[in-house]
């Protein structure tokens, strides 16, 4: 792991407004070395990662975030999961042979949404879903917290020349004072000055200080993160069991074995005749002895 793949959290010490800076070097190159994206879409691809990244970490969740836009215009689907483990994992799908638009989001997409998915054991999943009426990521989760969190959020976010990078900002729930808007407003101003070659080039602490060097800033010690996949021999099984012995074993005898790419990390698995009679057997529950008379 890069000693630059890190979240660091950070808060106002002044006024209620607490703030978040990711950084993605090996993690964003380990999703992207496996797959052949034309650079418009690594830019949007990354600045999802770095979106959902910031997402998991501010709404505190213990599990899973999966940030999903879908279109029908030339970028067809982006897809970023990250985990409280920050462990992070995304795709992208075009249309096959269409160029996609650079810098207008809504021109990429077409008529398209963005589906914010939270996963958490023990807890009911969670979705919601806006509407992309935005030019860029940031502004669509912008309006995204708006509508659902109601909580005044900020993002500025980039990917370029190997790295993903991101910054939020966040206006805390707290006891309205008569400053606290100009400080939100303020802060806001200042990191609007913020450049894409400067968010993913210039080290956080670095960062802060240029942006906010008369504001008293506490920066807490960063977290690392990773890129990782879920994925498994277990979970394909799982699939196919559910798919039933009959469609199961029609696929095999036509094509010879089943066959499963992972979408996220290329792993290939497959199945023969053998291991699919072996994953019904498992699956067949034991039939008890017939009672003694």
């Amino acid at each position: 792991m890069s000693s630059s793949d890190r979240l660091y959290r950070f808060t106002f010490e002044q006024f209620p407004v607490r703030g978040e800076i990711v950084v993605l070097d090996a993690s964003w190159k380990a999703v992207i070395e496996r797959h052949a994206y034309p650079p418009v879409v690594l830019e949007y691809l990354g600045q999802a990662l770095a979106a959902a990244t910031l997402m998991s970490a501010t709404i505190k969740l213990e599990g899973t975030l999966i940030m999903q836009l879908q279109g029908d215009g030339a970028l067809r689907t982006l897809v970023a999961q990250a985990t409280d483990r920050r462990t992070v994992r995304g795709i992208a799908r075009t249309a096959e042979g269409a160029d996609v638009a650079a810098g207008d989001l809504r021109a990429a997409l077409g008529h398209s949404r963005m589906v914010i998915t939270a996963e958490a054991a023990g807890r009911e999943r969670y979705q919601g879903i806006v509407a992309v009426e935005q030019p860029t990521i940031a502004a669509v989760i912008e309006a995204y917290f708006a509508q659902s969190e109601q909580l005044p959020t900020r993002l500025w976010l980039a990917a370029q020349d190997g790295v993903a990078a991101g910054l939020l900002l966040q206006r805390m729930p707290a006891a309205e004072r008569p400053a606290d808007d100009e400080d939100w407003q303020r802060v806001c101003v200042l990191a609007d000055t913020l450049g894409a070659a400067e968010l993913v080039s210039v080290p956080p602490r670095e960062l802060l200080r240029r942006l906010f060097h008369e504001e008293d800033v506490r920066l807490f010690d960063p977290e690392p993160v990773a890129f990782r996949c879920t994925c498994s021999r277990e979970r394909i099984a799982d699939a196919l069991r559910a798919l039933g012995r009959e469609e199961v074993d029609g696929i095999v005898h036509e094509r010879g074995a089943v066959d499963a790419d992972c979408e996220f990390c290329n792993a290939h698995y497959r199945f023969d005749a053998v291991d699919v009679a072996a994953l019904f057997v498992d699956a067949t529950p034991a039939v008890p002895p017939p009672a003694e008379l």
